[in-house]
């Protein structure tokens, strides 16, 4: 039998690195998905290797399951019911598997993905043959919750073969976990993202694991049901960012003008929640949604000015505002900023014309585009072949 993930990526949408300095911010996910299948070989097979292949990469690891074995002796009281950090010990042994990959140096970034991939399954399904494939709509880097979307796909995969979870192996198509399974699904992923990012905020994984939209501030998460349907341009500059220089930057900013930025954190709080306070409001006709659009493109503005504020916008960035700002487009920053990615809210009544224009024009600067629903399901599963 084989079982198939997919999890969503994410924004944020009102709030970053304000959040950082005590205020509220929103975060969606996007319905762009990381895929992950994942099968235990038959006897028959003789397959005594564990396999990971990220397809969109055309890259393939495997590692003997004696080696894994070897170099991880002792997992002491490891439970897949109950997640766990990854010692100092094994994840130096981790390291070790990942290195004897010889990885091209073009892909060496991946190396702490595959880190968290053989820590997951290790500690989820101990030393057993498998083979996992990956592939994902999710652009790598770009702020759009790749990694987090990874680990999430991962550990619901690896716990959907598991004993922990009860689902119906006959069901067509995609189902969902319940609420309780959702949360070890989180726990696993937060354990994963803690691998390839030191100390993550939660938000990225929690918002692919559960969808819809989150609100969160001094690390307290609220998830936020939406009522109105909404659509996002994402833009992806290309450009890379370096997350905890612009963190940085912020905060040595706050420290040369500490009240004109605690003025400036204060409006960026007023903005998350009078966002989660119009998305969560019911919608009886397109007039009404249309208003709603209008308040959440000024909000998004004045939040893309408090963010130059705070200077962490890019000429990349200013390049895509300018461009959707000829067709009366609302468009901010999404994430670190530096470079990255940046939301536009389409409107329900925008003609598919104007649209198409903007994606050419965006694209002829290099730019890669992408069309989003914002604020959808969250982590699913699907299975094939006999149970």
């Amino acid at each position: 039998m084989e079982v198939r993930s997919r999890a969503p990526g994410k924004i944020i949408l009102a709030g970053e690195h304000a959040v950082v300095h005590g205020s509220t911010a929103m975060a969606a996910a996007i319905d762009l998905y990381t895929y992950v299948s994942l099968r235990f070989p038959t006897p028959s097979e003789n397959d005594d290797t564990v396999k990971l292949h990220l397809k969109d990469m055309d890259v393939e690891f495997s590692w003997p399951v004696g080696k894994i074995k070897d170099a991880i002796s002792d997992l002491g009281s490891i439970s897949a019911s109950s997640p766990t950090s990854c010692s100092l010990e094994i994840t130096k042994a981790i390291a070790s598997l990942v290195e004897e990959q010889q990885i091209p140096e073009a892909n060496i970034g991946l190396a702490s993905g595959i880190s968290a991939f053989l820590w997951l399954y290790i500690a989820i399904h101990g030393c057993k043959p498998a083979v996992a494939i990956v592939t994902s709509e999710l652009p790598l880097g770009s702020g759009l919750g790749s990694s987090a979307a990874f680990c999430v796909a991962l550990s619901a995969a690896l716990l959907a073969l598991s004993d922990l979870v009860h689902l119906d192996f006959s069901h067509q198509g995609w189902q969902m976990y319940g609420d309780s399974e959702l949360d070890l699904v989180n726990k696993w992923a937060f354990e994963g993202e803690k691998i390839i990012h030191g100390k993550p905020s939660g938000i990225d994984n929690t918002v692919s694991t559960y969808g819809n939209m989150i609100k969160f501030r001094s690390g307290e998460l609220t998830q936020v049901k939406t009522n109105m349907p909404l659509k996002m341009l994402i833009t992806n500059t290309k450009v890379g960012r370096n997350t905890k220089a612009l963190v940085a930057g912020v905060s040595e900013r706050t420290m040369k003008h500490q009240n004109v930025m605690a003025a400036v954190f204060n409006a960026v709080d007023s903005i998350s929640i009078e966002m989660a306070s119009i998305i969560q409001t019911p919608v009886s006709d397109d007039l009404a949604i249309t208003e709603k659009e209008e308040k959440l493109e000024e909000l998004m503005e004045m939040n893309q000015g408090l963010l130059q504020c705070m200077g962490v916008s890019h000429s990349s960035i200013e390049t895509v505002l300018r461009t959707t700002l000829k067709y009366k487009l609302a468009s901010k920053l999404t994430g670190a900023g530096g470079g990255g990615c940046v939301l536009t809210l389409l409107p329900t009544l925008l003609s598919g014309t104007v649209v198409d224009k903007v994606i050419a024009e965006l694209e002829s600067c290099g730019f890669q585009c992408f069309i989003a629903g914002i604020g959808g399901r969250g982590m699913e599963i699907s299975f094939s072949g006999s149970s």
